[in-house]
């Protein structure tokens, strides 16, 4: 599969022969110039209700890039991460971006500096993202199941392959989170769909990216028909190294042979792959069918592709241009196992 969110994106995972979306990252649909205003709106609101009314700007773009993803995929898998980065980085935050953002908008340039202080986060890799974002405004994760649900009743509706949306919460650590976030989803969907009339089959899982989802897979896996391995941010709070830094000592490490190869380039099979190896086997254990997957920059390496055949995951998703390789690599790792 591919890692894809744009139109661009999807259509040449196609033509490298992607058998799917396996990480569709709707952040970036959200710093899109005509939607980021109502973002901010959002973000800036004293209330839920002053949150809906500005997410209620929002839902139809967001539904309008489904039905796009859904259309050129034609039937095939799709899985979708709902928001992932803290809000902070969807705020303007030198003075003068503030004050220009404000003149260009009309939002109140105090408000939108004060709240961006308010948000600034110490480590925002290990804060306010991901599925603590859907616990804390639920109404921003409904909105996003009811656009992708939507947008898959249309493209049922008009006669094309139906897609399958595949409804992703990043960050989860606990089952208790996995079941909040799966009653959440199954609730808004099941409204949909009554209002729509028309059956469409989605399913919902995780991403795997922090080892306590790992060692408590089976946890995970009473309210989560998949996991997908994000192994960048896996191996960044395995190892408790930042990937954004990691290229100042990096290279010592490696010339030391203290690391044979750059970790967040081919995957630390002892470590990391550890985890993964845990995680499969507590997950089909607790649910004999789940889906397994991984959708970091690993899933283009070969060497890391060799190690998921081992393990027996479904699939890999790497960037489109990576398609290729990933391909021959998985074709490879398959006869050797043979």
């Amino acid at each position: 599969r591919a890692n894809a969110e744009t139109p661009l994106d999807a259509k040449t995972a196609r033509q490298f022969g992607a058998e799917g979306i396996g990480l569709c990252r709707t952040e970036h649909m959200f710093f899109d110039d005509t939607r980021i205003a109502a973002v901010r709106e959002m973000i800036l609101a004293d209330d839920e209700a002053g949150r809906r009314t500005a997410l209620a700007k929002i839902a139809p773009f967001q539904k309008a890039d489904f039905v796009e993803l859904f259309t050129i995929m034609e039937g095939l898998p799709v899985t979708i991460r709902l928001l992932d980065p803290p809000l902070h980085e969807f705020l303007p935050h030198s003075e003068e971006d503030v004050v220009a953002v404000a003149e260009a908008t009309g939002l109140d340039a105090d408000k939108l500096m004060r709240r961006a202080k308010e948000l600034h986060e110490t480590n925002p890799m290990l804060g306010h993202r991901g599925c603590r974002l859907g616990v804390s405004y639920p109404e921003i994760y409904e909105m996003q199941v009811r656009a992708i649900i939507e947008a898959a009743c249309d493209i049922a509706k008009s006669g094309k392959a139906a897609p399958i949306p595949e409804i992703m919460h990043p960050l989860v650590a606990k089952g208790e989170e996995m079941k909040y976030l799966r009653e959440l989803t199954d609730r808004t969907a099941k409204a949909v769909l009554a209002e729509q009339g028309i059956a469409i089959e989605y399913t919902v899982g995780t991403m795997i990216e922090l080892p306590r989802a790992a060692l408590r897979a089976g946890d995970l896996a009473a309210n989560a028909e998949f996991f997908s391995f994000g192994t960048n941010d896996l191996t960044q709070t395995t190892f408790g190294i930042s990937r954004d830094d990691a290229g100042k000592f990096l290279g010592a490490y490696i010339d030391k042979g203290i690391f044979e190869k750059d970790p967040f380039v081919s995957l630390d099979q002892e470590g990391v792959g550890d985890l993964i190896r845990i995680a499969a086997e507590r997950g089909r254990a607790a649910r004999p069918g789940v889906k397994l997957g991984i959708c970091g920059e690993h899933g283009g390496d070969p060497a890391s592709i060799a190690f998921c055949e081992s393990v027996g995951l479904d699939y890999v998703s790497c960037s489109p241009y990576r398609v290729p390789i990933a391909r021959l690599a998985a074709a490879q790792a398959a006869l050797a196992a043979k």
